[in-house]
This record gives C-alpha cells, sequence and structure tokens, in this order.
C-alpha cells in the first residue's frame, strides 16, 4: 500500500521525538533527536535545527539521510527517504516553529530550544516499517461537519450586541458546536503589557479577571508572536495553566486572581484574535486527549478567532458613539438593608468588599466612582460617555476599551455574588444595583 505524508499527520504532532540518521563523508553513522519535525506538503517536510553540529556537518557533506517517524495512537513506526534542499532563517513557515518551539522552551527545556534554523528536505520514499500490526490509512472525518459548526459560530457572532454576548457566543458555539468543553478567552490590556480573562467555559472557576504576560507560557506566546500555538501531548511538559491555583484566601493575599486550568490537560491550542492589523486577545482551548487537535481543527478556531475579534472592535466603538445624555436620578430610592464595606488601596487600586478582593487596576476605580457617584447624588444610572470624561479614572486617550472593563467588573460582582451589581440597559449605558448602604475607604497601601 503506497503511503503519503497527509497519512502520517499524528506523527507530525510533536508527541513523540523523531530521529534522522545521516553519514559523514567516510560513512561513519550519526543519529539524532529532533523535537519538531513539520509537514509542509506533499513532497516535502521541514525540521527544526537547533544543536545539532554534527548533523550539520554530515548533510553538508552528504545531502541524504534517513528520517525515523513514530504514530503516537499506537507505536507504528515509518522510515522516510529526504534530501536536504535548503534551510531557513525566516519566512512565515520558520517563525510559525519558532513560535511553537518559544513555547515549549518555556515550559520544557529553555533556551536550549530556541529554533535557530529550519530545514527543507524533499521526501523520495516513505516506508512502514514491518511490525505484527499492518498499516492501514486513517481516514478523516467529515470536515464539512465542522465548517457548518464555525460558520453557526459565526452568525451568532454577528448577531451578538455586545462585548459579553459576543463571548458568550465563542465559548458556547465552540462548546456546542464543536465539542471542546474548556475554552478562555483573554483580551489584551492596553495598559499594559498582559492580557487578562474575560470568559471561560468548563472550569471549576471562571477566572475572570486572571492574568497572563505576553510571551508568557502557551497563552502569551500566541500573543507575543500572534501566530498560533499547538501542543497536542502534554505529558512531557509543566502545564502552564495549572502551575498556580490560588484558593480564596490566597487571592485575597496576593490580590491576583488564578488562571482557569485543566489538571489533566493533554492537548492545549491557542489562536491570536486580531482584526484591522492589531492583536486584541488570545482564544484559548484545551483537552484532556492526547492529539485532541488536528490542523483543521486549529484553522477553524482561528477563523472563530479572527471573527470574534473583529466583532469586539466594532463593538467597541458603537459603544464609544452611544448617547451621550445622563440618565435623570431614579425616582425610586434604594432600599437599604445593612451596610458593606469597600475599600480601594491606592498602589495598584485593588477592591476589596468586606475584605474579599474583587479585582484591581481600572475596574475598581471605574466601581468606586460609580459608588460615590451615586452617594453624591442618588443616581444608579450611567453612559459610558460620561465614565470616559470623569478625570478621577485617568482613562487613556486612545483604545480605553471601557466595554471590555465594564464586563470584567460585571462579571466578577457576579462571581463573588456581590451586595452591588451592574447591569447593561442599553448601547452605551449601564445600572447599578445596590443591596445595603456602601460604606466607602481609600487606604494608602
Amino acid at each position: 500500500m503506497t503511503i503519503s505524508l497527509r497519512d502520517l499527520t499524528a506523527c507530525f504532532q510533536g508527541v513523540i521525538p523523531s530521529i534522522i540518521a545521516t553519514a559523514a563523508s567516510d560513512g561513519t553513522p550519526n543519529i539524532s533527536y529532533l523535537s519538531h519535525v513539520a509537514l509542509i506538503d506533499d513532497h516535502r517536510v521541514a525540521l527544526s535545527n537547533q544543536f545539532f553540529r554534527k548533523t550539520a556537518a554530515n548533510i553538508k557533506a552528504n545531502p541524504n539521510a534517513a528520517l525515523l517517524l513514530v504514530d503516537p495512537r499506537d507505536g507504528r513506526q515509518f522510515r522516510l527517504d529526504i534530501c536536504f534542499e535548503q534551510t531557513l532563517e525566516n519566512g512565515e513557515l520558520f517563525e510559525d516553529m519558532a513560535a511553537q518551539l518559544r513555547a515549549s522552551a518555556q515550559l520544557e527545556m529553555g533556551e536550549a530550544m530556541r529554533l535557530r534554523s529550519l530545514d527543507i528536505y524533499s521526501v523520495r520514499a516513505v516506508q512502514s516499517i514491518r511490525s505484527s500490526k499492518p498499516y492501514t490509512t486513517t481516514l478523516s472525518g467529515d470536515g464539512s461537519v465542522s465548517l457548518k459548526a464555525a460558520a453557526t459560530i459565526a452568525g451568532k457572532i454577528a448577531h451578538a450586541g455586545d462585548v459579553g454576548a459576543i463571548i458568550d457566543a465563542v465559548l458556547d458555539g465552540v462548546r456546542d458546536g464543536l465539542a471542546f468543553d474548556n475554552a478562555i478567552i483573554l483580551l489584551k490590556e492596553p495598559s499594559s503589557d498582559s492580557l487578562v480573562t474575560v470568559g471561560s467555559r468548563g472550569y471549576e472557576r471562571s477566572g475572570v479577571g486572571s492574568e497572563v504576560l505576553l510571551g508568557d507560557g502557551v497563552i502569551g506566546t500566541a500573543a507575543l508572536t500572534q501566530r498560533p500555538v499547538r501542543i497536542n501531548d502534554a505529558s512531557r511538559i509543566r502545564r502552564f495553566s495549572s502551575a498556580v491555583q490560588a484558593s480564596l484566601d490566597e487571592e485575597n493575599r496576593t490580590r491576583t486572581i488564578a488562571l482557569p486550568g485543566m489538571g489533566n490537560s493533554m492537548s492545549q491550542v491557542a489562536l491570536p484574535m486580531t482584526a484591522h492589523g492589531v492583536m486584541r486577545g488570545v482564544f484559548f482551548v484545551e483537552s484532556a486527549r492526547r492529539l485532541a487537535f488536528t490542523q483543521e481543527d486549529q484553522a477553524i478556531l482561528a477563523i472563530v478567532a479572527m471573527q470574534a475579534a473583529a466583532a469586539l472592535a466594532l463593538a467597541e466603538a458603537a459603544a464609544a458613539e452611544a448617547s451621550a445624555s445622563i440618565p435623570e436620578v431614579n425616582a425610586e430610592p434604594v432600599k437599604v438593608e445593612g451596610s458593606f464595606r469597600v475599600v480601594r488601596h491606592a498602589y495598584d487600586d485593588s477592591v476589596f468588599i468586606d475584605n474579599e478582593y474583587l479585582i484591581k487596576g481600572l475596574p475598581g476605580r471605574i466601581l468606586m466612582h460609580l459608588l460615590r457617584t451615586h452617594q453624591r447624588e442618588g443616581r444608579q444610572e450611567f453612559t459610558n460617555r460620561e465614565i470616559r470624561l470623569a478625570e478621577d479614572l485617568r482613562l487613556p486617550d486612545f483604545k480605553d476599551n471601557l466595554e471590555t472593563r465594564l464586563l470584567l467588573l460585571r462579571r466578577r460582582l457576579e462571581e463573588k455574588s456581590a451586595p452591588v451589581q451592574i447591569f447593561r440597559t442599553g448601547r452605551g449605558r449601564i445600572r447599578m444595583a445596590i443591596s445595603g448602604k456602601a460604606i466607602l475607604e481609600d487606604a494608602n497601601c
């Protein structure tokens, strides 16, 4: 049976290291393990060249080599007769593999995994290594099913009217239409080199408000390089998302929200969310199964991520242009049932409600602004525009992402079952509901 490179897709997932065999000019053999082998097309493969000086010297003397691939699903082995064509030190293919290795480097071996060059080889022959188990071609699934699901998700995104609805459409759509139960959306924080979680599915805690630095782990690497990163066997690496799982007490002490994660995550894919040439966030999906994400899955998820990025940018712009009028003072007084204490720490604008950490930064300043305005004027309704014009909030003049900040605040208040809640009542308008009297304090720490 003729074996094509396309039949060996699972062998190119980096689950089991491949082996390259070369020979020096005098015929002395040498073998080296490879961290990554990538499929280019039906006739070529790319090998990561990181630290194999002897292999490079042998290829220079004799361009012919043998490559051993292993199918991680059942251990079957395949020999490829290959011939060196060229070395790449830049370009799209090089940057894609460099991003993949960058994420693996932080989780596994450090600087040794940095990609120095990418070697392209033509494949002259493919043969199965004889074993007791005969080779049979593995047929791929029906791609039209995923395309239909992607179209359905795109339709729901298109009909979503605000930032929160867009995020829910993506997360619910991927869970219901593609059966990927564990997913997170993180958006770029304009005022820092970090991404902040705005929504998740499939975890015990939502992790809304948790942060990832650009370049850190799988998620941060996808954001920094603006390229997809896919890992299909995390058993050999430190799992980034489960590295820190803070308790509520730890959250109060550190003023840091833990990123949600699976303790048994085996496959992960991170897709940059880009619109108008700007990286706006990362869509992260993970699974407890090995080889959970095919190249087709990655392509489908990338389409969803880009559609979401465009919709989020449009929603932010539309909210910024909403009505500038300030609503009238509510006629009905707020029912006072007890009181609660709200403390803002000046150091990082972190806010605690009855000694429980809520959120920090601009969302924290927004909450204090709304509560102070309510106490001063009796109002419960506000517009995005008046919030933007409030001098005490110190919003950036460009790309303030106010809708996202309000969503973070709203969802953290919901998650904490706080005595103050905010609701979206229309485009560019919010309403605050309070149960009891807020005692506001500022702490100089």
